[in-house]
């Protein structure tokens, strides 16, 4: 009966009513949800950088064709690669890279284009993406609730390298800062 009273006793209101909560929305037409499609797929960096510093890019299919017997890479043998540093687990670059290098394949063999990473990504990471489905992995702009507007979410590559996806280990927080010095012993 006392756990009744204090329950009603606390449904009074917000103490400060511009923090209540605002009108519900009716259900409706939802907006899109689109994926930011990094400038990074299909390229590979350079060590030239632009004036910015940034490094330049260069596209896969300027060497890689779709036919792999007539590309230059192919027919020139030349080991542009070397600087590429695969740290992704036990998988070698034909785990994922088509014979069309301008390609990526499934573990089933069937072919998506590089704008569909997320595909294949997916197939061994599920949990991740199971949560960036959800909304908690991956980070978004715009509206939690498509409700109200349209959101864009980030794409893997946005946030992780293909070729070494795993975030180097660091503090999550500062330190803490104590105002006070230390008093000589």
């Amino acid at each position: 009966m006392n756990a009744l009273l204090l329950l009603l006793a606390c449904d009074t209101g917000f103490a400060d009513p511009s923090r209540a909560f605002g009108p519900p929305v009716p259900d409706g037409p939802r907006h899109a949800t689109t994926i930011h499609a990094p400038t990074t797929l299909g390229v590979v960096d350079t060590p030239l950088t632009d004036a910015n510093g940034t490094p330049i890019g260069v596209a896969c299919a300027t060497c890689h064709g779709p036919d792999p017997e007539s590309s230059w890479a192919a027919r020139e043998g030349a080991p542009f690669h070397t600087g590429v540093k695969l740290a992704h687990g036990p998988i070698v670059c034909d785990s994922c890279h088509a014979a069309d290098r301008t390609a990526l394949h499934l573990a089933d063999g069937t072919l998506v284009p590089l704008a569909d990473t997320i595909e294949l990504c997916a197939q061994c990471h599920g949990p991740q993406y199971r949560d960036y489905t959800h909304g908690s992995h991956g980070g978004m702009n715009g509206y939690w609730d498509t409700r109200r507007g349209p959101r864009t979410k980030n794409h893997c590559a946005d946030c992780h390298a293909p070729h070494a996806p795993a975030y180097a280990a660091v503090l999550p927080v500062f330190p803490p800062h104590d105002r006070r010095p230390l008093e000589a012993e």
